[in-house]
């Protein structure tokens, strides 16, 4: 279980609280500054903040960099690093250090998160000769490699900063399918999302975020009300449905 109880950064996080059970996924929604990258970057142990975080029995306010890496993956919003590698190192570079006797295991993963990705054809390729929507799929591979739990056994928690971002429709469903496959392995996925309609199909539970303040968290039905919405965002928002599936409709 992911514990967060009153945890607050300076001036532009106030004291939140909530909890997540193991293989749930976690949108935190709201608009631009509303304090979504800070709370995940909160969550991940990269930055100073106050209050309690526990990922399972280990407090991540007092934790080490290597012990954060064996528990949890974190994926902020990032450009590409200034050294130059294929894709191929750039990923073993991600495995954690239990794998290092795992040969088949770890060509077996590698296999198949870069072939749901559709990135097994750039493994040879330098990483500054991809695109963005590559680059990215390159770092959610990388990522997941990192806590899947044949590879990991003691990754608890895969965190995304607005990971559909730099990725076209395509990719944004090869991302999803990822993010599916890797709760049902158990693993706790926490994420920033701009798209509030996949928010509203694909979440467990949305935390709407506004001026650093929780406005509330639950359901994506109870959370991403016409009401909700129109509060935080400051727009009008209407609910429908089409063909039996949930819309959020802007103005």
């Amino acid at each position: 279980m992911i514990r967060i109880k009153s945890l607050h950064v300076e001036s532009r996080l106030l004291p939140l609280s909530f909890d997540c059970q193991p293989g749930e996924i976690l949108h935190v929604v709201g608009p631009n500054g509303s304090g979504k990258s800070t709370l995940l970057a909160a969550l991940s142990g990269v930055l100073d903040s106050v209050g309690d975080i526990h990922i399972a029995d280990m407090d991540v306010r007092a934790a080490s960099l290597s012990e954060l890496a064996l528990h949890r993956a974190y994926l902020s919003q990032s450009e590409k690093p200034a050294f130059n590698l294929d894709v191929f190192q750039y990923l073993a570079l991600s495995l954690p250090a239990c794998a290092a006797e795992k040969g088949d295991d770890v060509n077996q993963v590698i296999t198949f998160i870069t072939g749901l990705l559709n990135i097994n054809d750039k493994l040879h390729r330098s990483i500054h000769r991809l695109s963005g929507g590559e680059w990215q799929r390159v770092r959610l591979a990388g990522s997941c490699l990192q806590i899947w739990p044949s590879l990991n056994p003691y990754a608890k928690l895969l965190i995304l900063d607005e990971p559909a971002a730099p990725l076209d429709i395509a990719q944004e469903g090869l991302l999803y399918s990822l993010i599916q496959q890797v709760a049902a392995k158990g693993i706790t996925v926490i994420m920033a999302n701009h798209d509030l309609n996949r928010s509203l199909r694909h979440a467990d539970k949305v935390l709407l975020l506004s001026q650093g303040v929780v406005h509330c968290v639950d359901t994506p039905q109870n959370v991403l009300t016409e009401q909700n919405l129109a509060q935080v965002f400051e727009t009008s928002v209407k609910r429908v449905e089409v063909e039996g599936k949930p819309y959020l409709v802007f103005d």
